[in-house]
């Protein structure tokens, strides 16, 4: 699938839609089939978790390594899905996968594209792309508000227990991080208030005294101006990302306040309505590989093994040693219940979203749920 040359703008796909995909007769009100789900060799009751658990010590859901099996397609498949970026760890389980042909094994040709959340929005409603590695940010409901057929269909990781990324905060040596309030603090981040880190951030600065209304927020170009403004007093507070943080850890007079919940999956696959509705034989295959590689290769601690490490940060493009400089995510295919609606308060809150949608016009959880064989 060739991507255009110009990327038309969200509010001219919004009239063209109706025409794509699908002849201009179905539209994303329209309900999809309805599938049959039957049991799935090496996925047991630990293949899936009541979506309401958020324990933040819940166990994510596994198969057996190497399952589900494959079920190759009838006919070769080619999958063009984007993402932000090609190097970050949160593309590892995709990147390796592509490398270790465990999407070969579906029959699908997978084409991996880097691009940004608002530019593959409108071309995955139109169909030009079947799929968005990334997170339901507030471009996504945007779409969505815009009858965008377009579906969260897998998580991908939770945060580490043991992981500082998150907001960090300048307060005196010796100062207690629960008891900094941070009123009107100026507050220096990389990321737009429609990214889906805005909802971590909202909950941390209610612990502190302030909401994203009151804090003034200020642009930072790189990660590296992030550790110079908190460290030089130019910001209050900043979120601070892997593996950055572990520039400012053991900094006495900057302290680490929280990040993203623990158990909850913020990203993930979203499906446009090519994989949703046209070809969703292709769309389970897809999810079903992307399970059973992190069922095969992302279990536990994996980076303990140095060698599959190797093997990630090749894949990725990185040096093992920014992977091992951080701890493992905790892989997790599985989508809360609510979460949507957390992202979209806090997206509201901010100003980067006017209202809310349903969760049931924004997840969609069948098609993990017939990869591992579970009747909901």
């Amino acid at each position: 699938m060739r991507l255009p040359v110009f990327v038309p703008i969200i509010a001219t796909v919004a009239l063209a839609v109706g025409a794509c995909g699908g002849g201009g007769a179905v539209s994303a009100d329209t309900p999809r089939e309805v599938r049959p789900i039957t049991p799935v060799e090496g996925c047991g009751p630990t293949a899936w978790s009541d979506p309401s658990n958020l324990a933040p010590d819940r166990e994510p859901a596994r198969c057996k390594p190497g399952a589900p099996a494959p079920k190759p397609l009838a006919k070769k498949t080619k999958i063009t899905v984007s993402s932000s970026t090609g190097s970050a760890e949160f593309v590892a389980t995709l990147r390796l996968g592509i490398a270790k042909g465990e999407f070969a094994k579906e029959n699908l040709d997978v084409d991996f594209k880097q691009l940004g959340v608002a530019d593959s929005i409108p071309l995955l409603a139109k169909g030009d792309l079947d799929a968005m590695w990334s997170a339901p940010e507030a471009a996504f409901f945007n779409g969505l508000q815009q009858k965008f057929e377009l579906r969260w269909v897998l998580g991908n990781y939770s945060s580490n227990p043991e992981s500082k990324s998150g907001l960090w905060a300048r307060a005196p040596k010796g100062t207690a991080p629960g008891s900094i309030q941070l009123g009107n603090a100026q507050v220096g981040t990389l990321i737009g208030k429609g990214s889906v880190i805005t909802y971590p951030m909202s909950q941390v600065l209610g612990r502190h005294g302030t909401d994203l209304k009151k804090v003034r927020f200020t642009s930072l170009t790189g990660p590296a101006d992030t550790v110079t403004a908190l460290e030089n007093g130019g910001v209050d507070a900043a979120w601070v990302v892997d593996p950055v943080w572990k520039q400012v850890e053991g900094n006495p007079g900057v302290h680490f306040l929280g990040g993203q919940p623990l158990g909850e999956p913020l990203g993930g696959m979203i499906y446009g309505p090519g994989m949703l509705r046209t070809n969703p034989d292709a769309g389970v295959a897809f999810v079903r590989a992307l399970v059973r590689i992190v069922n095969t290769y992302f279990d536990g601690d994996y980076k303990k093994n140095t060698a599959f490490v190797g093997e990630v940060a090749s894949s990725l493009g990185l040096k093992p040693e920014s992977l091992t400089a951080v701890p493992a995510p905790v892989w997790d295919w599985e989508i809360r219940k609510g979460t949507t609606d957390r992202l979209q308060r806090a997206f509201v809150d901010g100003g980067a979203l006017g209202k809310a949608v349903p969760e049931s016009e924004a997840v969609d959880r069948t098609f993990y749920a017939e990869a591992v064989g579970h009747k909901p």
